[in-house]
């Protein structure tokens, strides 16, 4: 896999003109997206979604999933799923192992359509960065030790990339918050959560979607405002109908 050509950390002006929000792992329930959006009452002319990572696998909308990258408002880092079709499409991964986190969705793809999804993939940054001062957050898929100017280097070494991508550290309490000194609200998933909560200056987001008992959340950055809805829920109110932005 060549990454000399991936941008590793993008970098976004705050939004005066609207609000951020930030949603958890999607992995194929946009029928739940679509609901949330319409609850949060989002404006796609003025706010803007940021995502952790994880768009596809497990559910039943991967490709629709994907289809939000071409959408103005929607921001994505890489998360490990995105990796893994990456891979797969390379050649550097065997088909099997991605059945077991979720890839059987692209079975009946033809390999040229998934190439084509990884050379999409290949431009998602492993971190975004929104705002500055005491306004700025940043956004990993999974974890990330160190500072704001550690993280604003863009020069990662192969473990700390496969931390951000596959970490769970943090979540499991094997990493130490002190590691994380001068590093400003950090929106992550990867890992499922009961409830959105913070760790150190990490707060994970994902509340496992895909899950029966799971649900999908979204946040509006640097606020304790936050929404959930079920895939279940979702579509017993008919979000399957609702049109995205």
């Amino acid at each position: 896999m060549e990454t000399q050509n991936i941008p590793l950390v993008c970098r976004h002006e705050s939004n005066t003109a609207g609000r951020d929000f930030v949603v958890g792992d999607l992995h194929g329930c946009v029928d739940a997206l679509r609901y949330l959006l319409r609850e949060i009452e989002f404006d796609d002319t003025r706010d803007r979604l940021f995502s952790v990572g994880d768009l596809v696998d497990r559910g039943s909308q991967s490709e629709e999933a994907l289809a939000l990258l071409d959408k103005p408002w929607f921001y994505a880092v890489l998360g490990n799923h995105e990796e893994a079709l990456c891979l797969v499409a390379e050649g550097g991964m065997r088909r099997s192992w991605w059945h077991g986190i979720g890839g059987e969705w692209a079975d009946d793809l033809s390999d040229e359509t998934l190439k084509e999804y990884a050379r999409r993939l290949r431009t998602l940054p492993l971190a975004r960065v929104v705002g500055a001062g005491m306004r700025r957050f940043n956004i990993v898929h999974a974890e990330f030790f160190g500072s704001d100017l550690d993280l604003d280097s863009g020069v990662f070494t192969e473990r700390v990339r496969q931390q951000m991508l596959w970490g769970r550290e943090l979540a499991l309490g094997n990493g130490n918050p002190v590691r994380q000194a001068g590093l400003s609200l950090t929106y992550c998933g990867h890992t499922p959560m009961r409830e959105m909560g913070r760790i150190g200056s990490q707060v994970f987001i994902d509340t496992g979607a895909f899950a029966v008992t799971g649900k999908l959340t979204i946040t509006e950055a640097l606020t304790p405002r936050a929404w959930s809805v079920s895939v279940e829920t979702a579509l017993a109110e008919g979000a399957s109908h609702m049109a995205l932005p």
